[in-house]
């Protein structure tokens, strides 16, 4: 019996354009307004990277919808990690937290969610800033996946995928352009 080696090789498909990621950072940041009530308890704290890019972009959304700057700050959670053996060494970002987040409504926000690992780190660095009156969690995208109990409050896209597939998110101001792609590992013999 002849054995043909399995090839691999892998499909993109792109999930937002640039188009409809500006109009799904549009909708989060109405979403948002629409839900904390005070806005001037409101802070956007992004999880490096792309979440803090995000944050940015939504806070500058909120601010031409209703006229309010609120602060947006940015979290580096390498050290908070319980999975630091499995992702391998990182240099840790520059954490900017804009003010004591001490009864404010902290909005955290990241790209994608996968297990809730990022996730449940970004809870327990936060609360070194303080005793938020509220955190509510904001996704680009949810892919699915969880392993522990977290779920967003704010989804910019409910995306099923395999385990063995990828999300990217592309930010202009990271990667030089704006889209979401799923990125499927195909295999074939040959």
């Amino acid at each position: 019996m002849i054995k043909h080696p399995i090839r691999m090789h892998t499909q993109i498909v792109e999930i937002l354009s640039a188009e409809e990621l500006r109009r799904t950072i549009t909708r989060l940041a109405s979403q948002v307004i629409e839900q904390s009530g005070d806005l001037s308890k409101l802070v956007l704290i992004g999880i490096y990277t792309r979440g803090a890019t995000l944050a940015r972009q939504l806070g500058y959304q909120i601010e031409l919808l209703e006229q309010v700057s609120v602060p947006v700050g940015a979290i580096d959670v390498t050290f908070y990690r319980d999975d630091l053996d499995q992702i391998g060494v990182r240099t840790p970002a520059k954490t900017h937290i804009p003010c004591d987040l001490s009864g404010k409504t902290v909005v955290l926000v990241d790209d994608v969610i996968y297990k809730g690992r990022t996730i449940r780190a970004a809870l327990n660095a936060v609360t070194e800033y303080g005793r938020p009156q509220v955190i509510r969690l904001l996704i680009l995208v949810d892919r699915g996946h969880r392993e522990l109990p977290i779920r967003p409050d704010f989804t910019g896209k409910q995306l099923p995928t395999a385990t063995e597939e990828q999300v990217k998110v592309y930010l202009q101001d990271v990667d030089g352009r704006d889209a979401v792609e799923l990125i499927k590992v195909l295999t074939s013999e040959s």
